[in-house]
């Protein structure tokens, strides 16, 4: 994940302090100082990171941070609400015209992930019952026309395309009256990029705007591209007036550092942030979830976020039915696997609750543990109804059948159903005495 090894060297620094009953100026000041280094090495922009440890340092020299009973946990919030403010304070949404439909314009160099943003996109509105139409306007990229279709296919959305012999202002401009005609709301145009900025480039996507009127223009910088990814928000910016940005690739491994100086560059919000591969992985940045994320510090918000999207209300209050009543059974749990999975990689998910370890991470998605996720679907597929239900029927024989049909073992049906039955025995707690009023309160909370 991109800022890993900014977080880690960040939390490197947090460590040391955290020993120490109070902190002097001198250990301030050198932890400033590592603080500068990490930032640079992550390719965060110098005149920012001057910056920011200016503001930082004056603020962690004061009283209330030498004179506290936990001056590193000070430092620690310091430290974190400054970089939020850097990367930009609150989350920024998309902005919707009053005159349909809203025109959303994506710009950037070539490569660095348009096309695909733009099919990530039109899925995250189409969740929020909108009906986007996505616009095949690079006319010069070759198969770029052809990948939109093919990613309009998979996520179920239209694309409007003209073919490569067509003007691509043409296309836009016809592509917006295509919508108004069948009701598609908002259009997203998929333009061309460039292996660097020309004028060329710059007149065309001019005439786009000029043409079209977007009411965002959203500049899609790839995060693993280093110092360029500014230089490319700010020229785009100047020509185009950007009214945003998407982060790609923030799933590489990468230093990413560039990436949080664009805001301050360009003055422009990051709206979203692709996290990973699937058409699914796109979320609305949140400016404080990434600090704290960055810091170590987890981001349970933007995990129940995600869960919100993918669990339906109805199953899962079925679900807690169940557990209360115990009898929750191995078609229950073969359903939770599956919406787990839909969540993201196990790593992923670990990665947004606080206080995991980030070695711990690289181990979690291993080809082995992922192998062992399709074994257990396998091994519960193979089971007939009634066994699903009740487990304790499954004898000898019944197990041999089963491993057969999974193309598993024995002992690797007798391993998910001890685990199974232990997590029977500690819902079963759960749902007893006080567990059950804490249940009951958790409930209200939603």
């Amino acid at each position: 994940m991109a800022f890993e090894s900014l977080g880690d060297k960040l939390q490197g620094v947090f460590k040391k302090l955290r020993g120490k009953g109070k902190l002097t100026e001198s250990d301030i000041k050198e932890a400033m100082r590592e603080i500068k280094l990490a930032l640079l090495e992550a390719d965060v922009n110098f005149k920012i990171v001057k910056e920011f440890i200016n503001k930082v340092s004056e603020k962690a020299l004061g009283a209330e941070v030498l004179e506290s009973l936990t001056p590193s946990q000070q430092l620690v919030k310091i430290v974190n609400d400054e970089l939020t403010e850097m990367i930009g304070s609150t989350a920024s949404a998309l902005q919707f015209s009053q005159k349909t439909p809203t025109v959303i314009m994506m710009c950037g160099l070539q490569g660095a992930g348009k096309t695909t943003a733009t099919a990530k996109l039109a899925l995250h509105l189409s969740k929020q019952s909108r009906r986007p139409l996505m616009v095949a306007c690079d006319v010069y990229r070759p198969a770029a026309v052809k990948q939109l279709e093919v990613l309009g296919k998979q996520i179920n959305q239209p694309v409007f395309s003209m073919g490569t012999d067509t003007d691509p202002v043409t296309i836009a401009k016809e592509a917006v009256k295509y919508a108004i005609q069948h009701g598609n709301n908002p259009v997203i145009l998929d333009t061309a990029g460039r292996l660097h900025i020309d004028e060329e480039l710059m007149g065309e996507l001019a005439n786009i705007k000029r043409e079209t009127d977007p009411t965002e223009i959203l500049l899609v910088v790839d995060s693993m591209t280093g110092q360029d990814a500014v230089n490319v928000a700010k020229t785009f910016n100047e020509q185009l007036e950007i009214t945003g940005v998407i982060l790609s690739k923030l799933d590489g491994d990468t230093r990413g550092g560039a990436a949080l100086s664009v805001k301050q560059v360009t003055g422009k919000p990051i709206k979203f942030a692709s996290v990973g591969e699937k058409l699914n992985d796109l979320e609305l940045f949140h400016p404080d979830r990434m600090a704290s994320r960055i810091l170590g510090m987890g981001d349970i918000l933007s995990l129940v976020d995600k869960a919100q999207a993918e669990f339906d209300e109805k199953s899962a209050a079925e679900l807690e039915a169940k557990i209360r009543k115990q009898q929750f059974d191995l078609d229950d749990f073969l359903a939770q696997l599956k919406q787990i999975k839909k969540l993201g990689s196990f790593s992923q998910i670990l990665g947004m609750l606080p206080g995991v370890d980030r070695k711990m991470l690289d181990a979690v998605d291993t080809e082995e543990n992922a192998k062992r996720m399709v074994h257990i679907e396998a091994i519960i597929q193979s089971m007939t109804p009634q066994e699903r239900r009740n487990p304790k029927i499954i004898a000898a024989n019944r197990k041999i059948r089963i491993a057969k049909g999974s193309g598993t073992r024995v002992q690797d049906v007798n391993q998910l159903l001890k685990q199974f039955a232990d997590m029977q025995k500690m819902m079963k707690q759960f749902t007893g005495g006080k567990q059950q009023k804490m249940l009951n309160r958790l409930r209200k909370m939603r």
